[in-house]
């Protein structure tokens, strides 16, 4: 897969994505990762990207040329742009699955107020929200998405399954896990994890995994979800 990341911030983009499993990620070919600065697509000899509203109102809004020549100059016919915006559909494990089947992922991250809303309209494919919450710099919710997505290709996590196990991929938050020390300042971990009865242990997991849904997010049991496709 490649991802072309398009922001105001790329180092706040690039440490995060150069470690760990995104660098594995990029060292073993799944993910290649390009990370650009807006300013380079703009025309103006001091690389304006944002202005004020129409309209009035506070703060500045990102200019719509910069972001379209940009991703005009990178799109393919297999690209997919994304735009990180609060007003996007939240992200699950369902859509980080889906847009991980992506051969070209292009992501425009705002910033300010947000940007111009043509690029709503006629350049985005999707838009994506990482959270009910607002960030000073959208860059950090594109770290947040490429992660998510990258992670899930093949090859990148060390275990098969360890993407299958996670939270959410399955409907549910993931059960609790022990090391050891076995017993530690007198608390002990859970005698059946220590039994070797596979199949019980199995179970016991499962009901955790339930228990903590049930506890911490219980609009999961109802059922609710998002699909790349709706």
């Amino acid at each position: 897969m490649r991802i072309d990341i398009l922001t105001l911030f790329p180092e706040v983009c690039r440490a995060p994505l150069s470690e760990s499993m995104m660098k594995r990620a990029q060292e073993c070919g799944a993910l290649e990762l390009h990370i650009h600065n807006l300013r380079d697509w703009t025309t103006d000899k001091h690389h304006v990207v944002d202005d004020a509203p129409f309209g009035g109102g506070q703060g500045m809004v990102m200019k719509p040329e910069p972001i379209f020549a940009a991703v005009e100059s990178l799109r393919k016919e297999n690209s997919r742009v994304v735009l990180m915006t609060p007003q996007g559909r939240t992200l699950t494990q369902t859509l980080a699955g889906e847009f991980s089947a992506q051969q070209h992922l292009i992501i425009i991250s705002g910033h300010y107020e947000g940007v111009d809303h043509r690029v709503h309209e006629h350049l985005a494919d999707a838009e994506i929200s990482i959270g009910d919450y607002v960030l000073t710099n959208g860059a950090i919710a594109a770290v947040v998405f490429v992660d998510a997505v990258a992670r899930l290709l093949p090859g990148v996590l060390g275990h098969e399954r360890s993407a299958a196990d996670d939270s959410f991929s399955e409907g549910l938050l993931e059960g609790p896990h022990y090391t050891r020390p076995a017993e530690f300042r007198g608390w002990n971990v859970p005698e059946i994890l220590l039994s070797g009865n596979h199949a019980a242990i199995a179970a016991w997991r499962k009901e955790q995994a339930l228990q903590r849904t049930r506890e911490n997010r219980p609009d999961l049991l109802r059922g609710d979800s998002s699909s790349l496709s709706s």
